[in-house]
């Protein structure tokens, strides 16, 4: 059979058969009605990450997660016309002003908030500080430390007047109040939002305030929570003249795959983007290989002379688009290929937030077999070549990031209404993936040392045709689960969330073989291996493979059995990514992280059917119990995950996961066979249990605290006395609680607590999940598929945003959003349960 035949994927002139099977699941998939606030294209962990921001392929450059530019462009040629289908030429901006991430960049300060006048230009600063940009928190990316309150900055400048005012572009990051003023005028404002560096245009008023000469550009900051940065310089837009571009008819996602049709000169194109992160194939998971397959067929009757090009900027393997790349040429096993990274490489040498990798090498590859022409070069001479059908000989190895690229050409040939497929692969080999307390480790897939890229890419290319099969049934396994738990809505939120959540964690193996699936904090505070990401995520993996979270679970229980963390309660995290060599986070989190650890420890016993995980850690989950049944119940002031209105004592919500943390260890007592143990524990959480009820209530609900009746929060903590079967609290705590969070929603969700107006999505399908009818699910769900839907700007999913209006708020591609698959995971656990 032509399906079971991998070589047929090679040739030149496939049958459509193949193409209508490549693309058979997709269509049996239910229609997409949710619009992805980005699209996912090459997900694999938190620096191999390429996403589309816009609703067509062809609206903007495709970016890494951080929404720096990691530009893939894809140009179909038919019958000798152009037209591009995927990515933008990119923008480029040229410094005016400089930023302090690119220049030694001195301005005036203070943090005593001055008088009213000290945005005028003849405002006497003598007083003020000089210090250089960035501001902000984070040592390793600013020069003057800024940890809370206000800043107010002045930077004085000479403007020539030879560009074009109306090309001029604040570039500005911060974090996470701002006020821009040029020359006294308002330029722009934001508040409770965190974005990295962006261009933003400036209003006419402020151009016309520019006059050839000094002008002055000032800033006030203010740091409420989290972390603080700020920084600020102006730039020149420069645009390029766009190609053609393809008729794009529509955009579909799966959990694994990304697909695009477009219509171009009398051909149909589809091009999918397959990045296998298969829950029950950890291997394939591991593997950071995706595939980019090209299927086309002529929708005129005519036959069509078919040439397509796929081109990978250099930026794809660098922090900085100005860090010097070399490519490199190879082949083997029926593959050629193209690798591309930096020249100096800086192994494991930087860590941080807003970082990308800078070392190891991205490749492209195609099948030896293929009509596959592979250069690396600059990419504007790369493109221009393909776009005016001239071959060439041109080939440079060596180049600053954001010119040069790796690039395919694909010669499909006469495509007639048979149609034909071409594929190519792109992948990532970090050499070495994190340091664990000390030691280098390598990715997963070649734990062992001995596996070269090469042998990795024909492993990739040899399962081709298998993993489109096998996708496509996991991907209805994923729908078919999420559609029976929640409906479509749900369905179609829990398919935006599983590649992000995936990919923003490294799977590795320790010395002793151990699987480790270790987080980043993405756009939150870059740390790894932390604990209070774990817990909310944890419901994607418990529901499809438990040994992932184990992976997750083992840092932070490896961390205290080495005796390098002594305190009484878990840590925060394991360091700050990819170095994770000890917490880097300043606060502790005692209370959140001691009930998390042992819930999760819990969740996977009842996933598993057996306590095996829990029994090797037994002495440490004995150490935090034992905390918890001290501190937990009505906990002092501390931090907690919810804490960005600050800090709380008594915290009900915090109470009930310190009650189902010490349950939860009952329960595994039980499963060990220490039944005395079990039911002891047990007798103190229902104890716990029914004196939170008479502490917490306030009539119609229960309060954020216990001693502050007017407040409320979400009790999503809760979740757990239903899942895992401890019934401590009486049902009747969930029932108010959801009849009263209906009346508290807001056009995008349910928020947090009555503190603010923002939420977690995460926590609201939690919340969801301890409503007894589906009626009540979908109230509490169908604001969170609404802000999905319409939230602005357009970014990898975040988990924190405004429920008045659905603006983000802050984070971005957090692996939290695993957490939508509670209902999910309810629906399984029950089943075990006989429920």
């Amino acid at each position: 059979m032509i399906l079971s035949n991998r070589n047929s994927l090679h040739c030149n002139s496939l049958p459509r058969l193949l193409f209508l099977f490549i693309t058979l699941f997709s269509l049996t998939l239910r229609a997409q009605n949710l619009r992805p606030p980005a699209y996912p294209l090459i997900t694999h962990d938190p620096y191999f990450s390429i996403w589309s921001e816009g609703d067509r392929l062809t609206d903007v450059s495709t970016t890494h997660w951080t929404s720096k530019p990691q530009s893939m462009e894809g140009i179909i040629r038919v019958d000798g016309k152009v037209y591009q289908f995927m990515g933008a030429t990119p923008i480029q901006y040229k410094s005016v002003l400089a930023t302090g991430a690119d220049a030694n960049v001195s301005v005036k300060y203070t943090f005593e908030k001055p008088g009213q006048d000290w945005k005028e230009s003849d405002f006497d600063d003598s007083k003020w500080q000089t210090g250089r940009l960035p501001y902000g928190s984070h040592a390793d990316r600013s020069h003057v430390a800024w940890t809370k309150g206000g800043v107010w900055i002045r930077r004085t400048f000479d403007w020539d007047g030879k560009v074009d005012p109306a090309a001029l572009r604040l570039m500005l990051a911060y974090n996470d109040e701002v006020e821009v003023f040029l020359n006294g005028v308002p330029v722009f404002e934001h508040h409770n939002v965190a974005e990295d560096y962006r261009p933003y245009s400036i209003p006419a008023k402020a151009l016309q305030s520019l006059k050839k000469g000094q002008n002055l550009l000032t800033i006030y900051a203010l740091h409420t929570s989290g972390n603080a940065f700020i920084d600020a310089g102006l730039a020149q837009e420069i645009k390029a003249d766009p190609l053609p571009v393809a008729q794009q008819i529509k955009a579909e996602l799966t959990a694994t795959k990304t697909m695009y049709n477009f219509n171009a000169g009398g051909v149909r194109l589809t091009v999918s983007f397959l990045s296998p992160l298969l829950l029950n194939d950890i291997e394939v998971t591991a593997r950071p290989v995706s595939y980019v397959t090209f299927g086309t067929y002529a929708t005129d009757g005519k036959p069509h002379n078919v040439q397509v090009f796929m081109g990978v900027s250099g930026t794809i393997a660098t922090n900085l688009p100005n860090q010097e790349v070399v490519s490199k040429s190879d082949k083997g096993s029926g593959l050629q290929w193209l690798s591309i990274g930096t020249k100096e490489q800086p192994i494991l040498q930087k860590k941080g937030d807003d970082i990308r990798i800078d070392w190891g090498y991205a490749y492209l590859a195609a099948p030896q077999n293929a009509s596959a022409q592979l250069q690396s070069g600059n990419f504007s001479v790369l493109k221009d070549a393909f776009v005016k059908n001239q071959p060439s000989a041109y080939n440079t190895v060596a180049g600053v990031a954001s010119a040069m690229a790796i690039s395919a050409v694909l010669n499909l040939g006469k495509v007639e209404k048979s149609g034909k497929v071409q594929h190519l692969l792109v992948a990532y080999d970090d050499l070495y993936s994190v340091q664990y307390f000390g030691e280098n480790l390598r990715p997963w897939w070649n734990r062992t040392g001995k596996v070269t890229i090469g042998q990795l890419l024909s492993m990739a290319e040899k399962d081709y045709t298998k993993l489109q099969t096998k996708c496509a049934l996991f991907d209805k396994t994923i729908e078919t689960d999420a559609l029976k738990a929640g409906g479509k809505e749900y369905a179609e939120l829990c398919k935006v969330a599983y590649r992000q959540a995936i990919a923003a964690h490294k799977i590795a193996a320790k010395s002793n073989g151990e699987l480790l699936f270790l987080s980043k904090e993405n756009f939150s505070n870059g740390s790894i291996g932390t604990v209070d990401v774990t817990y909310p995520s944890a419901p994607l993996f418990l529901a499809y493979n438990t040994e992932l979270l184990k992976g997750m679970l083992r840092p932070i229980f490896d961390y205290s059995e080495s005796g390098k963390w002594t305190k009484p309660f878990p840590a925060h995290d394991v360091g700050t990514y990819p170095l994770a060599n000890g917490q880097t986070y300043p606060e502790d989190m005692p209370v959140e992280e001691g009930g998390n650890m042992l819930l999760l420890t819990a969740a996977v016993a009842a996933a598993e059917g057996n306590a095996d995980f829990a029994k090797k850690h037994w002495k440490t989950l004995a150490t935090w119990v034992q905390f918890l049944e001290r501190d937990g119940f009505d906990p002092e002031k501390q931090l907690c995950t919810d804490d960005f209105a600050g800090h709380l004592a008594r915290n009900a919500n915090l109470s009930i996961k310190a009650i189902l943390g010490i349950a939860a260890f009952g329960q595994l007592a039980h499963k060990i066979g220490e039944a005395e143990t079990g039911e002891k524990h047990l007798g103190v959480a229902r104890v716990l249990a029914a004196r939170w009820q008479t502490m917490a209530d306030v009539g119609d609900h229960y309060a954020l605290t216990f001693d502050k009746g007017n407040t409320w929060s979400q009790k999503y903590n809760l979740v757990w006395d239903k899942l895992l079967n401890f019934n401590v609290f009486s049902p009747t705590v969930a029932e108010k609680e959801i009849k009263y969070y209906l009346k508290m929603q807001q056009p995008y969700g349910l928020p947090l607590d009555s503190r603010k107006t923002y939420t977690k999505s995460d926590w609201i399908l939690w919340t969801a999940v301890l409503a007894k009818s589906p009626a009540d699910f979908q109230a509490l769900m169908h604001p969170v598929w609404k802000f999905v839907n319409e939230t602005q700007p357009r970014t990898p999913l975040t988990d924190w945003h405004e429920t008045p209006d659905g603006k983000r708020v802050g984070f971005t591609a957090r692996s939290v959003v695993g957490g939508y698959f509670m209902k999910v995971l309810e629906d399984k656990l029950m089943k075990k349960q006989g429920k």
